[in-house]
């Protein structure tokens, strides 16, 4: 049994063992035939990778560029809108000193010409009373008066005919000043009259001005808003990311920014108070009234919410000035309906001696002729204002369109 079983043991080795030369022969795996099966990234193809991340990190750069001009774009937009409504403004208001002076200089002119007629009709009584005396001086004197030339010649003649008497003297002095008056009067009148005319041009044009602007100003806001969506569709795109995402991520940048320009406008207005505060003969501060300035904040936060129009007076809306003119009538003060006169209408203050009810203005050129906003101040660095055409009357942070040029108590 030994015998028979140990050739069956050897054939089962020696297949095991025929076996495992097989195995040992058999040959390793095989390299990729190709780079592209290679696990690891060649030189061509890390730089190429930077190239392209390099691409898009550019790409998303621009794009941020991009959205930061459009609103840059979109705040210039209404500013510059807002400057055409303070200059029609501007026009009307002085329109409207155009037309009271033409009124006031017709009354003038009126009560000269009065004047002149009742000095005429005295001369012309002293001539009865010398035709009936015969005084030859006097007729003499009373005829050049009464004459072709007309009493506005008289002043030199008077004393060349040598009249005497003290009542005569006075008639002729009465008569040639009057009509020397009346005509100067009359002048002023057509002055004021044209001047009138010529503001209402200015008016007229300012109006066409201001509508061509608004108008152009509405295109752009709404041009400048499917740039900034088409804008954001490609920053998502760039970023593997969704609109919704990056137009959150922008208004978080946007508003980061603000605050920014906040500080740093509030850091401005308290160095040139500091500077207000070192003059030689620093102005008194002016007179403050509580009771007007509470009634005028209270008038203009009962208007928040309505739409910036521009002109407005309310009820329906109100533009910047006339926001703050209504404002502080129900305060006690009349103002012009425009953000330089009322500025000229108030006393200047510093950012440091600010009250609530004061006045806040701003200019492009840093000259007080040029404002072009006005807000009311409420306290705690916060302003009430009409903002700008499109907008609506709101509560705002002092700074929101940077450190005011000036400030003034009404």
């Amino acid at each position: 049994m030994a015998r028979r079983f140990l050739p069956t043991l050897l054939l089962a080795v020696a297949g095991v063992l025929g076996l495992l030369p097989a195995a040992a022969a058999a040959p390793a795996p095989a390299r990729p035939a190709s780079p592209a099966d290679d696990p690891y990234p060649s030189a061509e193809d890390i730089a190429r990778a930077q190239a392209e991340a390099d691409a898009k990190a550019g790409d998303v750069g621009a794009i941020e560029a991009r959205l930061t001009a459009a609103q840059a774009e979109l705040e210039e937009a209404g500013r510059t809108a807002e400057q055409a409504v303070e200059a029609y403004n501007g026009a009307q208001a002085r329109l409207v000193r155009a037309k009271a002076e033409a009124e006031a200089a017709a009354g003038r002119a009126t009560a000269a010409e009065a004047a002149r007629v009742e000095a005429a009709d005295r001369a012309a009584g002293l001539l009865a009373e010398v035709y009936r005396q015969g005084g030859s001086p006097e007729l003499s004197a009373i005829n050049a008066l009464l004459g072709a030339g007309g009493p506005g010649a008289l002043s030199d003649r008077t004393a060349a005919i040598g009249v005497t008497g003290a009542r005569t003297r006075q008639i002729l002095d009465d008569a040639t000043s009057t009509a020397a008056e009346a005509t100067r009067a009359r002048d002023a009148a057509r002055a004021a009259e044209d001047a009138a005319g010529r503001a209402a041009e200015a008016v007229r044009a300012a109006k066409e001005q201001a509508e061509a602007r608004l108008a152009a100003q509405q295109a752009q806001v709404a041009a400048i808003g499917q740039r900034r969506e088409q804008l954001l569709v490609e920053l998502a795109a760039a970023r593997n990311t969704t609109v919704d995402l990056e137009r959150r991520r922008r208004e978080a940048l946007e508003a980061i920014a603000a605050r920014e320009a906040e500080e740093a406008a509030r850091a401005a207005a308290a160095a040139a108070a500091a500077q207000w505060a070192a003059r030689p003969n620093p102005t008194p501060e002016s007179a403050w009234s509580a009771d007007g300035a509470a009634a005028a904040i209270a008038f203009a936060r009962s208007k928040i919410g309505l739409p910036y129009i521009w002109g407005g007076e309310g009820p329906e809306g109100y533009d910047c000035s006339g926001l703050t003119m209504m404002a502080w009538r129900r305060g006690g003060k009349n103002l012009t309906h425009f953000a330089a006169d009322q500025y000229a209408e108030s006393t200047p203050v510093s950012y440091a001696q600010l009250r609530p009810g004061d006045l806040v203005f701003w200019t492009k050129t840093g000259r007080a002729a040029d404002i072009y906003h006005v807000g009311i101040y409420i306290g705690d660095d916060q302003m009430i204002e009409a903002p700008r055409p499109g907008t609506a009357i709101k509560q705002a942070s002092l700074w929101i369109m940077g450190r005011p040029d000036f400030y003034a108590r009404p």
